[in-house]
């Protein structure tokens, strides 16, 4: 019989103006309408010296957490990788003349009456 290996996901989603991409063995769509739920993070353990300090604020920032619920809109992308990554956060581009506002995933409305 063949072992499965567990799989991983790389999660990336916009918070609070920056960019952030975790790495978690669980995601899936929560039990809440517009979430998408993240759990199992796996954050990679250093040996050696150097440190990265965006993985150390992750890993602080999400020490006690056991599942987050990130909204719908706020997910730019996951993907199902073979090993975990670096987990980072990253500031969206100074200059950009884009602004990202929330959207709503759905809105009611009826058909019209003619």
């Amino acid at each position: 019989m063949a072992v499965r290996k567990k799989r991983i996901y790389k999660v990336i989603f916009h918070n609070q103006g920056k960019l952030y991409e975790l790495h978690a063995t669980e995601v899936g769509q929560g039990g809440m309408f517009g979430f998408i739920e993240v759990g199992g993070f796996v954050f990679g353990e250093k040996s050696g010296l150097l440190i990265d300090p965006s993985e150390e604020r992750l890993k602080a920032e999400f020490e006690h957490v056991k599942t987050t619920f990130i909204p719908l809109h706020a997910v730019v992308r996951i993907d199902e990788v073979d090993k975990e990554g670096v987990n980072k956060i990253s500031s969206l581009a100074d200059d950009a003349k884009v602004a990202y506002l929330p959207s709503p995933i759905y809105t009611p409305g009826g058909r019209s009456k003619d």
